[in-house]
């Protein structure tokens, strides 16, 4: 049988106009230490993000969100905090923010593989469910 390992996870959000403190979730981070494992994966909706905030400045956002998943995989294309180790990356990709780019509290969970934990909590807190609109009627 499978072993189950400890992991931890946050749900990546965007906060377009932070004082209002409204926000969509756009990715998810996974962080198992026994496995030595440490990705992010980004599902942008720009449909839901416009209409959230219809001034908001998608390329920019879209510039921000991809630095996430670099700095998981760390090495010098990640800057300075691409040297850290796995343990303190994660440490400062979860640390509170009052950005435009913010993480939840991180949660706890078991798991086989972090790569279908990651799939399952994509669909869980990112991904629109299946059948639910996908474009925002006039």
């Amino acid at each position: 049988m499978p072993t189950r390992d400890a992991f931890e996870y946050a749900v990546v959000r965007v906060v377009p106009h932070v004082e209002r403190e409204e926000f969509i979730n756009v990715g998810v981070i996974v962080f198992c230490y026994v496995q030595d494992y440490l990705d992010a994966r980004i599902e942008l909706d720009e449909d839901r993000l416009r209409a959230l905030s219809p001034d908001v400045d998608v390329a920019l956002v879209r510039a921000h969100l991809a630095a996430i998943p670099r700095v998981c995989r760390g090495g010098p294309e990640a800057g300075p905090i691409g040297e850290m180790s796995l343990h303190e990356r994660w440490h400062w990709l979860v640390a509170p923010r009052s950005t435009m780019l913010q993480t939840s509290p991180a949660h706890p969970g078991l798991c086989e593989s972090p790569e279908g934990a990651m799939e399952r909590l994509l669909d869980r807190v990112v991904r629109r469910p299946v059948g639910a609109p996908q474009g925002i009627e006039s």
